[in-house]
């Protein structure tokens, strides 16, 4: 196995080393620079090397702002086979561009339609399968047992009713209902998000993200809508904070619940949560009868258009969709395998969202991957803007209509 350095942009010497890939070599570009991603990257090379041990991999590891300026300029003009990326409409431009290659070959050779069958959605366009995603990490409500038990809530709520229901409770016990530290705007996109998928589908909010939708449409007032009924219930300051003062109130008991992604159960934990005091549940459902959409950021692997080693392409990307290549990945990345068949520790959180993600209908990327950056950030002011202001919506609405016609050109 041969690693290349670390490189933080497409430079002369990024070019250099990629043209001098002998022809049984498969070259592959990726940002995987943190440790952890970065040793697991190393064995899953080591063991695709192993499992094929004709081709030998070509690895240029970017950092990863380097990497998303490199991406479109190394596609472009000097193609590696294989290029690391994210799933849904983040893929979209290289897919419309003809950058990434079509591998539904790959798909229906390795069964991926069944073992992959949650992320099939978000790696389809025009029918066809544009790369095979490798690791995703769950989002969803995380809870303090403690707090429900002092409001004398004894399940779950499967509803928003029933969610917005105990938040009285949660209130006269002392606590919000509902956390979220918006100062760095992202945090409040999760809960549109999922309020989105659960009031409207997974395949309108894929619509809203790629501008096919007007921020103005009636349906997207609906989402506002039921965003409004939490509002009152929820953390006062929150634009002020960041999600980690938030998850402090929650650990706290200051707070009951917290939409969030399961990289801050370490940080729930920190604060004092344990197994057995920190909860983990569904987002509610809204619109009875819309099949079960998740947030579930997705990384992935593409095939790219100007590959010059197809084949070897086309196994890398069988090897790294199999389950015993996620089962080992994962457990060095400390996140969960979109392949369901694989396996996943014991830790209760990564359990229940395995459980949770290879169960759901379609999974979403995050409104900051899913729109484009100048829609996410602006979408993004917007719902900070709301949770402190509901009555200013319409003008909400507006202004973000405004910023769709703009950006979808």
């Amino acid at each position: 196995m041969r690693l290349l350095k670390a490189l933080t942009g497409f430079t002369l010497g990024f070019g250099l080393l990629a043209s001098t890939a002998l022809a049984g070599d498969l070259v592959i570009n990726s940002d995987q620079s943190d440790p952890a991603p970065k040793k697991a990257m190393e064995e899953l090379i080591a063991g695709f090397e192993k499992a094929n041990p004709d081709i030998k991999v070509k690895w240029n590891n970017f950092d990863h702002e380097g990497y998303k300026a490199a991406i479109r300029n190394f596609l472009t003009a000097d193609p590696p086979d294989v290029a690391a990326w994210y799933a849904g409409n983040r893929m979209a431009p290289y897919v419309k561009a003809g950058l990434f290659a079509d591998v539904t070959d790959v798909w229906k050779a390795n069964g991926l339609d069944d073992s992959l069958k949650s992320a099939a959605a978000s790696m389809t366009m025009d029918g066809k399968k544009w790369g095979v995603p490798y690791t995703y990490y769950q989002w969803g409500v995380y809870y303090n047992k403690d707090v429900y038990k002092k409001a004398g809530i004894t399940a779950e709520p499967k509803t928003w009713d029933e969610f917005i229901a105990n938040c009285e409770k949660i209130k006269a016990a002392g606590a919000d209902c509902l956390t979220t530290g918006t100062k760095a705007l992202w945090p409040g996109a999760g809960i549109f998000d999922y309020l989105d998928m659960r009031t409207n589908g997974y395949e309108f909010h894929m619509d809203l993200t790629a501008g096919k939708v007007p921020w103005t449409d009636p349906k997207v007032k609906a989402v506002f809508d039921q965003w409004a009924k939490v509002v009152p219930y929820m953390t006062a300051n929150a634009a002020a904070i960041d999600w980690q003062d938030a998850a402090a109130l929650l650990s706290q008991g200051k707070a009951a619940n917290y939409v969030m992604g399961n990289f801050a159960v370490d940080t729930f934990k920190k604060g004092g949560l344990t197994n057995d005091t920190l909860g983990f549940m569904l987002f509610p459902e809204i619109t009875k009868g819309l099949p079960r959409a998740e947030e579930a950021p997705t990384d992935t692997f593409h095939m790219t258009a100007g590959a010059k080693h197809k084949d070897e392409a086309k196994k890398f990307l069988a090897y790294v969709a199999s389950a015993d290549a996620q089962t080992a990945m994962n457990k060095t990345l400390g996140q969960l395998p979109v392949n369901n068949k694989a396996q996943v520790g014991d830790d209760p959180f990564i359990q229940a969202g395995f459980k949770e993600l290879s169960s759901a209908y379609a999974l979403a990327q995050f409104f900051d991957r899913d729109a484009p950056a100048d829609m996410a950030k602006a979408g993004m002011e917007g719902f900070q803007h709301f949770m402190s202001n509901p009555a200013d919506l319409p003008a909400i609405l507006d202004s973000l209509e405004k910023t769709r016609q703009k950006v979808y050109k």
